[in-house]
């Protein structure tokens, strides 16, 4: 079984924020954690701003940011097909990124048609968009 999440949901594994719990409660469910090869940048980025806000100390700062290199090795990186994420920008409304982590997941789908596979993210539209994909969303609501 493979779980995949999006930045927003991938957040919350790290930072304490609404539903956290419940993302730290399917990552033991799960066989396999996947994401999008640009999820490392993301949450870098995600990180950056939330210290940059003061929301995160400095040493909170850098014990996540070490505990999240630490564990990317450990979640199955997903590349994607970009031609596949602009027709779900158009398709969807998608923002660029949302798009991007549809098409990976949708690359898990059509090549391991053999393994379940849930999707989550924080990002309703794009949850949605998944779900109209065939996929099977995780949400937190």
């Amino acid at each position: 079984m493979i779980l995949y999440l999006g930045t927003s949901a991938l957040v919350k594994l790290y930072l304490e924020e609404p539903y956290s719990d419940i993302v730290r409660s399917w990552i033991k469910e799960y066989e396999i954690i996947a994401t999008c090869r640009i999820a490392y940048t993301e949450m870098i980025s995600a990180l950056e701003k939330r210290f940059r806000m003061h929301d995160l100390s400095k040493s909170d700062y850098e014990m996540v940011l070490k505990k999240f290199a630490q564990d990317w090795p450990d979640f199955a990186i997903i590349d994607f097909d970009e031609r596949e994420a602009a027709v779900f920008v158009k398709k969807y409304g998608l923002k660029h990124f949302d798009s991007i982590h549809l098409s990976a997941a949708k690359l898990i789908q059509r090549e391991r048609k053999d393994i379940s596979l849930a999707f989550s993210s924080a990002d309703e539209s794009l949850c949605r968009a998944a779900a109209a994909e065939g996929l099977k969303v995780l949400s937190f609501l």
